[in-house]
């Protein structure tokens, strides 16, 4: 069986105090339980702004057009957005599409505890599919279709 591979990486200085104390601000904002989920966050805005930087310097309109229908679908990025955008992303950016955060913010969880609890529970559907990972990135087209099955 094939092992599946680590999806980010630990911060180089384990105990500096302004990353220490920006990720705890993080954590406490979105419901997040552990730091790695933070930071496979920030593995995935890494990924897209290298894209973006390599496609600064190779000036490949094909892949550019594809890059941004891929962040406008995740609903990253909205109206016409250029590489400049892509770069000025944060990882705030990314934490907002988590189903976890969306369910709180639509107001269906009382607090982001809540809307996690509800998630692995199994009481949170998107359309007809029963989503139990609260880190599931919502796609902009499902953001309407999320509901709370009666407790």
């Amino acid at each position: 069986m094939k092992r599946s591979r680590k999806k980010y990486e630990k911060p180089r200085k384990p105990w500096d105090k302004e990353r220490l104390e920006r990720e705890k601000e993080l954590l406490k904002k979105y419901g997040l339980k552990r730091k790695k989920e933070l930071w496979k966050a920030e593995a995935i805005l890494r990924k897209y702004r290298r894209i973006a930087r390599d496609l600064i310097v190779k000036k490949d309109a094909k892949k550019e057009k594809v890059l941004m229908e891929k962040l406008k679908d995740m609903g990253v990025l909205s109206g016409e957005p250029s590489l400049d955008d892509v770069l000025a992303l944060t990882v705030e950016d990314i934490l907002e599409r988590r189903l976890q955060t969306l369910v709180f913010r639509k107001g269906l969880a009382n607090s982001m505890k809540h809307a996690r609890q509800l998630i692995t529970h199994g009481h949170v559907k998107i359309g007809d599919r029963k989503i139990v990972y609260p880190s599931y990135l919502v796609p902009k087209g499902e953001e309407n279709e999320i509901k709370v099955e009666k407790v």
